[in-house]
């Protein structure tokens, strides 16, 4: 019997160190060059020596604090009602679960101005829910900080919801089938195992959703108005800015992408990495 070789074994990341193959290099390259250009632009163009002052306007300010408020709130709602949502999704089978889970995720492509006239249709005073909640107890969404914050969650909860249930669809069920054998309540094992073996899902599906709603303008501008001190969140007013004033147009917008950037910095490498990194 001869002896048998040993070959140097190189594992999958050494490999994958030892260089990029030409066809993948170059469109990898036009692509993150596509993306990175409007942002150096933005850089370049800035007006730096007087973005001090106009970050001290009051407007300013609202529209920054109503931004982040809302967007906060939307994906609070969003975490109260949508991964719920996901979990039917991922666990129950039922007959048109996938015209469902399509009907869910419709709001991904949807222009967010036919998703602002949709609530208007839905929601407003004369809307087949609003009437109701008009006549019946009193309360009014469109053109109010409460309309801004149900636009924003109406077009960034299935950002959270397809996260959470990719998640929920891969964890392991034969721990949580173990708890229910042992007595633990469906609600027990839902809050003690399934959420923390989710947690990093979680977690990144909700900063997508606050960066999607931090970001919202269509939806908003269409159901909530643009409303300042009520409902002109910083993505409207760059938009008005843009108008009668590039210049400040340009340093609100500045302003926007460094907060959602620090933001996703902050939290990417602890919640965001992927396999390899870990």
């Amino acid at each position: 019997m001869s002896p048998r070789r040993s070959y140097p074994h190189r594992s999958v990341r050494e490999s994958g160190q030892r260089g990029v193959p030409a066809l993948i290099a170059a469109p990898a390259l036009v692509a993150f060059a596509f993306l990175l250009l409007p942002l150096a632009a933005l850089l370049v163009r800035a007006p730096w020596r007087g973005l001090g002052r106009l970050l001290s306007e009051s407007d300013v300010l609202t529209a920054l604090r109503l931004s982040l408020e809302c967007a906060t709130a939307a994906t609070i709602a969003a975490l109260v009602f949508g991964v719920p949502l996901a979990w039917v999704l991922a666990r129950m089978r039922f007959p048109g679960l996938g015209l469902v889970r399509a009907l869910v995720t419709l709001p991904l492509v949807l222009p967010p101005v036919v998703g602002g006239i949709a609530l208007l249709l839905a929601l407003g005073r004369n809307g087949i829910v609003g009437r109701h909640l008009d006549e019946w107890f009193g309360i009014t969404l469109p053109f109010t900080t409460a309309g801004v914050i149900v636009a924003e969650t109406f077009v960034a909860m299935p950002f959270l919801i397809v996260t959470v249930e990719g998640a929920l669809r891969t964890a392991d069920r034969d721990i949580e089938e173990a708890a229910v054998t042992l007595g633990a309540s469906r609600l027990t094992v839902f809050r003690r195992i399934t959420l923390p073996a989710i947690g990093p899902s979680l977690v990144a599906g909700s900063i997508l959703c606050w960066a999607r709603a931090l970001g919202e303008f269509g939806a908003t501008i269409t159901f909530a108005g643009n409303l300042p001190g009520t409902t002109q969140t910083m993505p409207l007013a760059i938009y008005e800015a843009f108008e009668h004033d590039p210049e400040a147009a340009i340093a609100l917008s500045l302003v926007l992408l460094l907060v959602a950037v620090i933001v996703l910095v902050a939290l990417r490498d602890k919640w965001l990495r992927g396999p390899a990194s870990l």
